[in-house]
């Protein structure tokens, strides 16, 4: 027979359950705290990055294919054995790609600045919409366009050892099982 103190915390337990339960539901939401950035979509880190012109793993594709990036090559240039030329050459891409990214950063920033306060506001129609995603999406391939192009022009500077030597360093070598030996 349960007595009143048993059916009691037997209700107690149930409610403090229910209650973690939906404090972890609210804590598995991934935008949770971000409501109050200045841009909704955008990290301060992401606005920061745009705005320098950095790569933020826009040349992914390329990075992770054998094709390095230019500051990461000159940042290693002492153990990538670089000459004078290839430095120079390095430098100029560099800066070409940072005289092109660093504007359009800073566009896509305006544009997403634009993005949220139309959302702010109350004011966004379905046109109004389509015409500032459309920006965005072509800023942010044409942002990474300079990026992966600055990665494309790199690797046409550096030789071949030079890139094994840079993919060792950053990590990217993986050694692949024997096939001729059997499994054990």
């Amino acid at each position: 027979m349960k007595t009143p103190t048993h059916v009691s915390m037997n209700r107690l337990f149930s409610l403090l359950v229910l209650l973690m339960f939906v404090g972890q539901l609210e804590a598995d939401s991934p935008y949770a705290g971000q409501q109050q950035r200045r841009i909704k979509a955008l990290s301060d880190d992401e606005v920061s990055g745009y705005l320098a012109g950095r790569g933020m793993g826009l040349a992914r594709a390329a990075e992770l294919n054998g094709y390095p990036g230019p500051r990461h090559v000159l940042d290693a240039a002492v153990r990538l054995n670089l000459s004078t030329a290839q430095r120079s050459q390095l430098e100029a891409i560099f800066a070409a790609m940072q005289s092109a990214a660093v504007p359009l950063g800073r566009d896509l920033v305006d544009r997403e600045t634009e993005l949220d306060r139309a959302f702010v506001t109350n004011e966004i129609t379905a046109g109004e919409l389509r015409a500032l995603t459309a920006r965005i999406g072509e800023l942010e391939g044409a942002l990474r366009a300079v990026h992966l192009r600055a990665h494309l022009e790199t690797r046409a500077i550096l030789t071949a050892a030079q890139i094994e030597e840079y993919n060792r360093m950053r990590g990217y070598v993986t050694t692949a099982p024997d096939k001729s030996k059997p499994s054990p």
